[in-house]
């Protein structure tokens, strides 16, 4: 059966019960778990007001006779939204190629002079990689590698997989245990617990060449991986105090896992803690950037060696 006739005939058989669960969806369609749950998914966005059940009992329901209420915007949340639409162009953002059906279904639900005032702000407001002779320009590399949204809807049903990396002209396979997806200058990463070699690893979306579910008979559980990181946790070998001149760089720009502990209730001064690998010249690099990016606002309580000799070797380029 097709997906598209599977997904109708499903809606036909809940629609005339009181009540259904996922395994019954299983039995009933000869699907798999993962399958039942992405169809159940689709039919809820495509209206249908089910609701579900929580217990060992639970399932869904659905609401008969039940209209969805109309949706409403005022006209700071109409701009609010088109804006957040304006700023996400040539981010390389999940489902940007519905970004523009977004955009045509908020049109058509306003009325001509709230339009107006959208089009004048299409006009006056660029946000940085937009194209200032032709706003509307996305750059080629506007859309993000195909595997990210692949990558998402798996997580969305399980945080176990098996991931195929390209490295140096080979493909390597590693099991993981998901632990983040995120954005990181310009770059998407994965953040995972490697089930085999018991450590974390990060990967670039980019390089990631297929992604599917890892065997559940090869699995740890989530607490044990919990536990093992946390046995795993970095000891801290930097501490600086911050300024007001430098928590205003840090809130600019910094990196994604490293953070800061206000030290006053007025947050002009904090405490960051953080950890570097000195083992990796790229790591220590980019951290010396950073920290003259931060100014001359902070007090070394605990540096490593490695990244004091790269401040003093960067700041001799200026002052021979």
């Amino acid at each position: 059966m097709k997906k598209v006739e599977r997904i109708n005939t499903i809606m036909r058989y809940i629609n005339n019960r009181a009540h259904f669960t996922i395994s019954e969806i299983m039995r009933e369609f000869n699907i798999s778990r993962s399958t039942a749950i992405r169809d159940i998914r689709e039919i809820e966005s495509m209206g249908m007001p089910l609701v579900a059940e929580v217990g060992r009992d639970g399932g869904y329901f659905v609401m008969n006779n039940s209209l969805l209420p109309t949706v409403r915007f005022t006209d700071t949340e109409i701009k609010a939204l088109f804006i957040a639409f304006m700023a996400t162009r040539n981010q390389q953002l999940p489902y940007l190629k519905s970004r523009q059906s977004l955009a045509e279904k908020l049109l058509g639900l306003i009325s001509e002079n709230q339009q107006d005032d959208l089009v004048l702000l299409n006009q006056m407001l660029l946000f940085e990689g937009t194209n200032p002779n032709n706003p509307d320009l996305l750059d080629l590399s506007d859309l993000p590698h195909p595997m990210l949204e692949k990558l998402i809807q798996i997580i969305l049903l399980d945080s176990y997989v098996w991931v195929s990396i390209a490295e140096e002209e080979e493909i390597k396979s590693y099991p993981l245990y998901l632990l983040h997806l995120y954005r990181e200058k310009s770059v998407w990463l994965i953040e995972g617990f490697d089930l085999k070699e018991e450590k974390r690893r990060i990967f670039p979306v980019d390089d990631l060449t297929q992604v599917v579910p890892y065997p559940e008979k090869k699995r740890a559980s989530k607490k044990k991986i919990l536990e093992q990181l946390r046995t795993q946790e970095e000891v801290t070998n930097l501490v600086l105090e911050l300024g007001p001149k430098a928590i205003a760089q840090f809130r600019k720009y910094h990196p994604l896992k490293v953070s800061i502990s206000y030290t006053n209730p007025y947050q002009t001064t904090a405490i960051l803690r953080t950890f570097i690998h000195v083992d990796k010249s790229e790591e220590v690099s980019e951290f010396t950037n950073w920290l003259l990016f931060l100014g001359g606002d902070i007090k070394v309580r605990e540096i490593p060696e490695e990244v004091l000799q790269g401040l003093q070797d960067r700041l001799s380029l200026y002052f021979p």
